[in-house]
This record gives C-alpha cells, sequence and structure tokens, in this order.
C-alpha cells in the first residue's frame, strides 16, 4: 500500500465445497486480477473435501505465485481422527520442504509447528495477551484473531504483541465447528454418506428459528454467521490501533471487486460509506454486520465511528 499505511489484504482459505471448476476459475482470477498480498489455501473444515481439493494444489500454487502472491498453506480446524492426523504432519512436513509457512487452525497444527515460523488462523482462540505471548514464543510469525473479539481487546493486544496481527473484516464469520455433518443431517443423511450435501449450498446453508427468522448458516460441519462481515468502517481505527493484515474470506461473489474496494478504503481513496454501498450490490441479499467489534451481539449493524472503540469508553 501506499504512503505510511504498509498495510496488507489476505485471502482466507475458501471455507465452502466448490466444484473444482470453480475452485480454479477463482484462483486464476485472484492470482491475475486481486488487489491480495497473501492467499491461503487449503481444506479446513472437512476431510472428505480433501480429495477433490488437494490434487489443484501445485497448479494453484503456481498460478498465484507467478501472480505476486505470497502463499500459505491452511491446515484443518478440527482433527478427530488418526488420518486427519496424519494427513497434518505430511502437510507440515511437505511445507517444510517447500518452504511455505502453514495456517495453524487448532493446536495440534500448534504443537507440531513449534518452533517454525507459522501462522495462527482464526479459529485457535486468542483472547489475552498471554496466549498471544506465547504463541509468538511458539514460532507464530503473525496471527489472525477471532472475529468476535471487541475493538477494546484488539487494541489492547495489538499494542501488547511483539508479532503482526491481522482482523477478519469481510466474510461469514466462522463461530464454531462440530464432529457433526450439519449438512448431512439438513438431508436426512450420515456423515459417513453425505453426497456431499454442502456442495448445494456455495454460500453456506441459512438456518432459520422456529419463528422463521433468519439465525446461522451451516456449513458442512461448521458453523457460520448469517451475516456477512464488513468491516469496512472500520479499516481506519484497525490501523490507528496497529493492525496491518485484513482478511477477507471468499463468498460466491466477485472477490476481486471486493479486494479492489477494501484496497480503497485502506489507502485512503474510497470512504467507507461508498465502499458498502458498492458491497451491499455486489453482496445481494447478504446482509452485513459488524456488532462484535462493537461489543454488541455479532449480527447487530452499528454506524462505523471510523476507529476502534477506546479502552476507557468502552464498547458501544
Amino acid at each position: 500500500m501506499t504512503g505510511d499505511i504498509a498495510a496488507k489484504l489476505v485471502l482466507g482459505p475458501v471455507l465452502f465445497h466448490w466444484p473444482a471448476e470453480q475452485m480454479a476459475d477463482f484462483y486464476a482470477r485472484i492470482a491475475d486480477e486481486a488487489e491480495i498480498d497473501i492467499v491461503h489455501l487449503g481444506e479446513i473444515v472437512c476431510s472428505k473435501r480433501a480429495p477433490f481439493f488437494d490434487p489443484l494444489l501445485p497448479d494453484l500454487i503456481e498460478r498465484l505465485q507467478r501472480g505476486g502472491k505470497e502463499v500459505v498453506l491452511a491446515s484443518r480446524a478440527l482433527v478427530m481422527s488418526e488420518r486427519e492426523t496424519k494427513m497434518t504432519a505430511t502437510q507440515i512436513e511437505g511445507a517444510e520442504e517447500t518452504g511455505f509457512m502453514v495456517e495453524a487452525n487448532d493446536l495440534g497444527a500448534v504443537r507440531r509447528l513449534a518452533g517454525r515460523r507459522h501462522v495462527i488462523g482464526p479459529f485457535v482462540n486468542v483472547y489475552n495477551e498471554g496466549t498471544l505471548a506465547y504463541l509468538a514464543r511458539q514460532g507464530a510469525a503473525r496471527v489472525c484473531l477471532p472475529p468476535e473479539l471487541p475493538g477494546t481487546a484488539i487494541a489492547a493486544l495489538a499494542k501488547a504483541s511483539d508479532v503482526p496481527l491481522e482482523a477478519l473484516v469481510f466474510g461469514r464469520m466462522p463461530l464454531a465447528i462440530s464432529a457433526r455433518c450439519f449438512h448431512a443431517r439438513a438431508h436426512g443423511l450420515h456423515k459417513d454418506s453425505c453426497r456431499y450435501a454442502c456442495g448445494a449450498d456455495p454460500d453456506g446453508r441459512t438456518v432459520n428459528t422456529l419463528d422463521g427468522d433468519a439465525f446461522l448458516a451451516i456449513n458442512g460441519t461448521q458453523t457460520l454467521s448469517q451475516t456477512c462481515l464488513n468491516l469496512s468502517g472500520e479499516i481506519p481505527g484497525l490501523l490507528a490501533a496497529g493492525i496491518r493484515h485484513f482478511r477477507l474470506s471468499p463468498q460466491n461473489l466477485d472477490m476481486v471487486a471486493v479486494a479492489r474496494l477494501f484496497r480503497s478504503v485502506a489507502e485512503r481513496r474510497l470512504d467507507a460509506p461508498a465502499a458498502t454501498a458498492q458491497l451491499s450490490l455486489l453482496a445481494g441479499d447478504l446482509p452485513f454486520s459488524n456488532g462484535f467489534i462493537h461489543g454488541r451481539e455479532g449480527r447487530a449493524l452499528i454506524e462505523a465511528r471510523f476507529g476502534v472503540p477506546d479502552r476507557d469508553q468502552g464498547a458501544a
């Protein structure tokens, strides 16, 4: 970025089960057109999806690197079997041999990566300075904070951190991950014979309350926010607090245009209201939220203050 704002845009791993052709096309556009600095690759939600995605990795990595992107390999968010443990170990060993950093999304991966430079993903709970310092001592070179943190906590962690911190600023927020497959259950299927039902919902499947109100979204074994996080209005405050990495979580929309808008906001070439108006056109019916950073329920949409709430003021 230009001027005195040394910020970077990070594209998180695709959380959804997209067809291989869609994945290839998506990353080709990211490589050639997107104003993205770092791309995280990997199937982190369900190991059953990995055979569809892993064969694409060599070509995707080569294409992204040719496009000037730094590539980070993302590990699974929930490892439950010996097979998945071996898959994680193989991924980490292969990354070390080829020089790639790995994003750790569970504490097992954190343990395996101890002593090596790696990234901490948003699935690892980092809520205080002690945890942050411990992870840095283990070799974390960057930490993506969980999306549920209020702005006061983000500012406090940024002040105390010896490593760069990253904030999720766009996309459905990861809330939980389970051993059970919600998509399979919704279709009357068992997890072992799920028929990859999650592939029918490229942005996740909305879950309604008994009153019929949209509440959450499911993505296989994962629970996501029903709303799409949009912190474009908080970028100036996050920069002022010391955050320099901003993560966009892929949705089934024009992520090249999304990246362009966030880049423009971070470089002060576009104000947040104008960016949100354009993001709304891209997102269609997907509603926005920013409640967590204001200390409110995550699904709330609060008028941006263009700053992270001061510690003495408390959250909105």
